[in-house]
């Protein structure tokens, strides 16, 4: 996961879920329901930034709850952030 101060009073996300995650296209579309449903349910609580979650090679692997376990603690790591307009990453 990447992040960036918008300048904007709400959150954005962005999905980079390649064909290296899975070859298979149902695969890589469940990882990017499973993502934008986190989204919507946490985004009033994030700071104004740009999300961009990319995809791993594992992560296909994943049970939905593994997965939205391993999501929901990146949330957890972006809320109490104060950003200007500098760049981070956080990996799980």
């Amino acid at each position: 996961m990447r992040y960036r101060g918008n300048g904007l009073d709400h959150a954005r996300l962005g999905l980079a879920i390649s064909k290296r995650v899975s070859k298979r296209a149902v695969d890589r579309n469940r990882l990017k329901r499973l993502v934008r449903e986190s989204f919507r349910r946490i985004r009033h609580e994030l700071p104004p930034v740009d999300v961009l979650v990319m995809g791993r090679d594992h992560a296909a692997g994943l049970t939905s709850a593994e997965l939205l376990a391993d999501i929901d603690a990146l949330w957890a790591k972006l809320k109490p952030l104060k950003l200007d307009d500098s760049a981070g990453t956080m990996v799980r």
